[in-house]
């Protein structure tokens, strides 16, 4: 059957229509089936049906720890499902692996996304997932510890030297840490250091595609790591970003990262900044690490068009306006919608204007072992085991093996 185009306000994608029964679209969503986003997305589902009635979807709902490895799992059995929500970190596996088709966006509808938005789940000159959620960060920083600790630094720290200043104030002045560090064995130890490797200007792997990870400004990064690791919470190889937010709620550490949905979790913190990532010394300015999950069609079910026409009508641009309002996710286009988001609610600010000079969630088809050197060397440097330089001289030479150079 042959996809038609339905230009109605609604923006519907249709497929012919017959008599025959419908034909089943698995659909594998990573997470819980109780929130409003996933209420969002099931009436956007029906009226997909509504205009598609040949076909039924059916959604089952997997835990993040076993969503992605089940998508793959049945899909290199050669028993794939139509349409897979996915962290845009496995999308290299995945295209290298020839497991899913890419979407081939008009200019109109790559317009609608920022480049640096597009980096993250595009491939050489090919996109091969549509960005479904998406998440920046700010640095969150808790006003009355700056004022107890003496600090003249009414709009907050700004730069790299000032969350050193500040985080050492703090430090001594009152019964508070600095800046919370996360160096666990986790995904989002990486995240967080990659925050601040964009905001001085590093980069994990060059436009060119080549390892990066020994460049001047990525020790200089690490180096900032371990200088401010004396005044962060006792023992961060044992915090992820998760362990962070209830000390920065009762109080405990003055300053940490994370995304849009910490606006929602202050604790006690009643007076509370949330600034752009600070601005490291051989940056251009601030910057924040882009993270998407998008919606995958895979190769191989034989409703391959229908599966693309859904994912294209959950993801147009109303419709996914929509889901990042319901799921609190930082909008994933900018459009007015974003504008009245920003004046009907400063805070989101940070999140939206540091996308257009954000950096990737590197794609490497190792992706568990990138983030496993990464975090070594990480830990590595907070706990005085080796040198800033030695851990990105070591880390890169792993890096450039995984990456086949």
């Amino acid at each position: 059957m042959k996809l038609r185009h339905i230009l109605a306000t609604t923006a519907l994608f249709a497929l012919g229509t017959g008599a025959q029964a419908a034909t089943e679209l698995k659909f594998i969503n990573c997470g819980g089936s109780d929130s409003d986003f996933v209420t969002t997305q099931g009436e956007h589902i029906a009226e997909w049906e509504a205009a598609n009635p040949d076909y039924k979807v059916a959604l089952e709902f997997i835990p993040w720890g076993q969503c992605q490895e089940k998508s793959i799992t049945l899909a290199a059995a050669g028993n794939p499902v139509a349409v897979s929500y996915m962290g845009s970190r496995v999308l290299k596996q995945l295209a290298d692996s020839e497991l899913i088709r890419p979407f081939n966006l008009t200019d109109e509808e790559l317009g609608s996304y920022s480049e640096s938005v597009l980096r993250t789940v595009r491939i050489g000159d090919q996109v091969w997932g549509l960005p479904r959620a998406f998440s920046t960060k700010a640095l969150f920083w808790n006003k009355d510890l700056f004022e107890a600790a003496g600090l003249d630094m009414p709009e907050g720290p700004k730069t790299f030297a000032d969350v050193i200043a500040a985080s050492k104030a703090i430090d001594e002045n009152t019964d508070a840490k600095g800046l919370g560090i996360a160096a666990a064995s986790f995904d989002n130890t990486m995240h967080q250091f990659l925050n601040w490797m964009y905001s001085n200007g590093g980069e994990v792997v060059d436009a060119d595609g080549k390892v990066a990870f020994d460049s001047p400004e990525v020790v200089e990064t690490l180096q900032f790591f371990k200088d401010v690791s004396a005044y962060a919470q006792e023992g961060p190889i044992a915090y992820d970003r998760a362990k962070l937010e209830p000390l920065f709620q009762e109080g405990q550490i003055a300053m940490y990262v994370s995304g849009g949905w910490g606006r929602g979790r202050l604790g006690n913190v009643e007076n509370a900044g949330i600034n752009l990532i600070p601005a490291g010394p051989s940056g251009d300015g601030h910057s924040t690490l882009l993270i998407t999950d998008s919606l995958v069609v895979f190769e191989g079910t034989g409703v391959e068009e229908a599966a693309e026409s859904l994912v294209r009508y959950l993801t147009s641009v109303e419709k996914q306006s929509e889901a990042d309002r319901k799921g609190g996710w930082t909008p994933i286009r900018q459009t007015t919608d974003t504008e009245e988001l920003i004046a009907s609610d400063p805070t989101w600010e940070p999140f939206i204007v540091s996308i257009p000079t954000g950096g990737p969630e590197p794609l490497m088809y190792e992706y568990a072992a990138m983030q496993d050197a990464i975090n070594e060397a990480i830990q590595g440097v907070i706990l005085g085991e080796v040198s800033p330089a030695e851990a990105a001289k070591a880390a890169a030479d792993e890096l450039r093996e995984l990456n086949g150079e």
